[in-house]
């Protein structure tokens, strides 16, 4: 044909186009293992586990104490009393020394329970005062109910009360409740920050997931001395 003239691209720039493929070949794969990685990665922290408010159980008709305890009073009279999920997120699974039997009196701000893990241990102080009425056996043949139901089958006591009213006036209930359990969750962030250097600087480094999240239970991993700080920022009346 008049006006028209062919070209072999692979002869003007073959060695261009070589050049391309090969690179194409080569980045394929390594996205691939990259992808791969990162997929291994989230995985692995979801396993880990990632400590949010969102994931707090927070019912809305319980009284929580600042001492990361609380209570419910039953129809009959009788109070429940337990650990709030919070500090079950922070500690993980413990084991529990009853400080109080049936039939015992016990005082607001009075020791009612230890918490034990791998040696390391947190004293519960009372949110109410009144007379035991039943401790949870439950609970020592099978301390997991703790943190799979701590608001239901995992309550500590049962308790009739001296002064509800009187000892439950300052309290978070509801709405009030769950803004504290988040300002709590920062809380403890920040004591982290702080604390965690004093006793091992490179452990700072495992305590958050990746986007800075808090690992949960975080504190079983943690030093008895981290607890004992724990104890005097978070627990103690």
């Amino acid at each position: 044909m008049d006006g028209f003239s062919y070209y072999n691209i692979f002869e003007t720039k073959g060695m261009e186009y070589l050049i391309i493929i090969s690179f194409l070949a080569l980045l394929i794969p390594f996205s691939i293992i990259l992808n791969r990685k990162v997929i291994i990665k989230r995985q692995f922290s979801k396993a880990l586990g990632v400590l949010t408010s969102s994931i707090l159980k927070i019912p809305q008709g319980v009284f929580y104490c600042k001492n990361h305890t609380w209570a419910h009073l039953s129809k009959s009279g009788i109070a429940n009393l337990g650990l709030d999920d919070l500090l079950l997120h922070f500690t993980g699974n413990v084991r529990l020394n009853y400080m109080k039997t049936p039939g015992d009196s016990i005082i607001k701000g009075e020791v009612m329970t230890e918490l034990y893990h791998d040696g390391k241990m947190l004293k519960i102080y009372s949110p109410i005062s009144g007379r035991v009425e039943e401790t949870n056996l439950l609970l020592t043949e099978d301390p997991g109910k703790l943190n799979e139901d701590p608001y239901g089958t995992g309550w500590l006591y049962k308790i009739k009360p001296n002064n509800w009213k009187g000892e439950t006036n300052s309290y978070y209930l509801a709405e009030s409740a769950t803004e504290w359990s988040k300002k709590e969750l920062q809380r403890f962030r920040d004591f982290l920050a702080v604390t965690m250097p004093k006793y091992d600087p490179e452990t700072t480094i495992f305590a958050l997931q990746d986007g800075g999240e808090l690992r949960d239970n975080l504190l079983s991993e943690l030093p008895g001395e981290v607890w004992n700080d724990f104890q005097k920022e978070f627990m103690n009346p």
